[in-house]
């Protein structure tokens, strides 16, 4: 069964990132230079997509940390937190902020490298989340963003024309999305499977 409870310590932010990694000036990057509370998801080859490996480094990522943390996954890292959530026995988040989901099931949006996440998981995730899309997104289209928002139980916002949400959209500090992470804030959820 699923457990709720409120949180009463310090959040921690574990950062999710995608396909090759968050480079310096994406807003994940700023995001572990200038907030204590962010961290990167350790031992993961951000460049050789590899589902088991890399959920296997989130789920002890996650055990880890001191705190149960909120998840801020982008592009092919909320594939990787889909999948890990589908399949995780006692691990404790808070929620999830997915940003950009990448399609991995479309051959039209997404490399093939990236097919080693399809299908992509359409069950609710069981945790407070928000997806967070582009309606430029050449990743994913919008309208297949919001289905994911809808199959995984989650909230979902529009940011309007922003491309992929990442370094080349130019978001600096990005503090909309700090601020639709902060509204993640009000428990944490143990994932356990009976």
């Amino acid at each position: 069964m699923f457990g709720f409870r409120h949180a009463e310590t310090a959040k921690t932010i574990l950062l999710v990132p995608g396909l090759g990694g968050s480079g310096p000036t994406h807003w994940q990057s700023r995001w572990a230079q200038t907030r204590p509370s962010c961290t990167y998801v350790d031992h993961v080859n951000w460049n050789i997509p590899d589902r088991q490996s890399w959920m296997t480094s989130l789920d002890a990522t996650v055990r880890a940390c001191a705190t149960p943390p909120l998840l801020v996954a982008h592009s092919l890292g909320c594939a990787l937190v889909a999948h890990w959530a589908s399949q995780a026995q006692d691990a404790v988040v808070q929620g999830a902020l997915l940003v950009a989901p990448a399609d991995v099931d479309s051959d039209e949006h997404t490399p093939p490298e990236t097919r080693v996440f399809a299908p992509m998981p359409m069950s609710s995730l069981p945790f407070p989340t928000t997806v967070v899309a582009s309606s430029t997104d050449s990743y994913v289209d919008l309208q297949r963003a919001q289905v994911f928002a809808t199959a995984w139980g989650a909230e979902f916002v529009n940011i309007g024309a922003s491309g992929h949400i990442n370094a080349d959209t130019h978001l600096d500090d990005w503090d909309e999305g700090w601020a639709l992470l902060e509204g993640l804030t009000d428990g944490e959820v143990t994932l356990s499977r009976a």
